[in-house]
């Protein structure tokens, strides 16, 4: 008589269970095999280093095939739309600015677009304002693709490419510092045009870089592009059709390396855009390797707006004439390093009167916007950013909402993902290049 080395199986909420004794397991299942079409539930994040932010995706496996895959989010939520409607129109810029925390500029330019276009000054934005958003955007764009190509290297094991790719952001940060005061965050595109000037020492800061950085994005392809295991990693990997991007809605970097040329510079041009000189990169094949072609060749049309830019900068002020609506941007630093310096405050007590109240009013009040709604969208660097702003008459926004490109771009994920291995899910992940500050806003 033997003595049997598994009890009976029995059936629970989770399936079909055994109990294992002991002996050789192909043995323990053969003929019933329970784990033929058993299933596990993997939760990859919140806090995973690979999903780019505190994105949770529920994944459903048959052995390492996604069958099933979920993005939840949520865990970056800030409130700052909600927040807008507390806070007047110019310190908006503040608020928004830290949504897509990689894209500062966009979020900051959109709004102020918004903003003017509800004020009716949209052609009152003088030249030179105009020709600094776009240097600033065209910068902004390269430092986050240069993020994005940071990062994908890393979680695909290119160390190299993390190290570089930050590297090089580095110095566009500097020359940030060096306009706005501050490297991320900056409040520096407001309602009405810019908060101060480009300093002379900024324009030989860019043009350092100019002449700096085709160097390092052929060192990039050197060393990423005839790699084998980066071609294997990316080639057919989480590959999304243009139908597919079109239905969901995805746009930017994904969509066009789906094939289909859409970008609102050109399409439905902004700030000047139609009167530059740029290419909008495809790639035929919709894969993470078409997306990492696309974004290189994005920053090269970049690096062409910038320069164009320069080109075209010239003497002006940088803010709108209405002083009811210019907020007092060229401010002085007291010698503490803190507040205004005290010629500063004296010029402003040195006015008349009633400059004085306008000045009081316009920083403690804001200005008024006339009544109605607007949707203002401009094309950053992961896609279409919309903002439809209502005002209801007042100092404040009744309402803003952003129509973020990585909240709507991250509902491709299972469509590239299940049927999929679970190493694809990174690489599809990462060419999607979500912000979750953007999508959590």
């Amino acid at each position: 008589m033997t003595t049997s080395n598994y009890a009976s199986e029995r059936e629970t909420d989770e399936g079909r269970v055994f109990t294992v004794t002991g002996g050789d397991w192909d043995t323990i299942v053969s003929g019933t095999d329970p784990i033929n079409d058993e299933r596990i539930v993997v939760n990859m994040g919140p806090q995973h280093p690979s999903t780019h932010g505190v994105l949770r995706l529920i994944l459903e496996l048959e052995g390492e095939t996604v069958r099933e895959a979920r993005a939840v989010v949520g865990y970056l939520h800030t409130g700052i739309e909600k927040n807008l409607e507390y806070r007047n129109w110019v310190q908006g810029s503040t608020f928004v600015t830290r949504m897509d925390y990689l894209a500062p500029i966009f979020n900051e330019t959109a709004y102020a677009l918004a903003v003017e276009k509800l004020l009716g000054i949209t052609d009152d934005i003088t030249e030179r304002a105009t020709t600094i958003r776009v240097l600033m955007m065209e910068l902004n764009r390269i430092s986050s693709h240069l993020v994005w190509l940071a990062t994908t290297g890393m979680e695909l094991g290119a160390i190299s490419i993390m190290l570089y790719g930050f590297r090089e952001r580095e110095y566009i940060l500097d020359i940030f510092e060096t306009i706005t005061g501050l490297r991320m965050n900056h409040a520096y595109v407001r309602p009405g045009g810019v908060a101060q000037d480009v300093p002379d020492e900024a324009i030989v800061k860019i043009r350092e870089f100019l002449k700096m950085m085709p160097k390092k994005l052929k060192e990039y392809e050197d060393l990423l592009s005839g790699q084998p295991i980066w071609t294997e990693r990316t080639k057919n990997v989480a590959v999304l059709d243009v139908t597919g991007c079109v239905a969901l809605g995805i746009t930017g970097p994904v969509l066009r390396s789906a094939g289909l040329a859409w970008d609102l510079r050109k399409t439905m041009p902004y700030c000047g855009y139609e009167n530059y000189e740029f290419d909008v990169p495809t790639h035929p094949d919709g894969d993470v390797w078409g997306r990492y072609q696309v974004r290189l060749a994005e920053i090269r049309e970049s690096m062409k707006l910038v320069e164009q830019a320069l080109d075209r900068l010239r003497p002006g002020p940088v803010m709108v004439a209405d002083r009811k609506i210019a907020w007092p941007a060229q401010l002085a630093i007291g010698v503490d390093g803190m507040g205004n310096s005290l010629e500063h405050v004296a010029k402003i007590m040195g006015q008349s009167m009633e400059s004085l109240i306008h000045h009081f009013k316009l920083v403690t009040e804001g200005f008024r916007v006339p009544p109605g709604q607007v949707y203002v969208a401009i094309e950053a660097p992961r896609g279409e950013l919309g903002v439809h702003a209502v005002s209801d008459g007042g100092t404040r926004p009744y309402r803003v909402h952003y129509r973020e490109p990585s909240f709507v771009n991250l509902q491709a994920l299972p469509a590239m993902a299940e049927g999929g291995l679970i190493a694809d899910v990174i690489a599809g992940g990462a060419s999607l290049d979500p912000v979750m500050g953007g999508c959590d806003r």
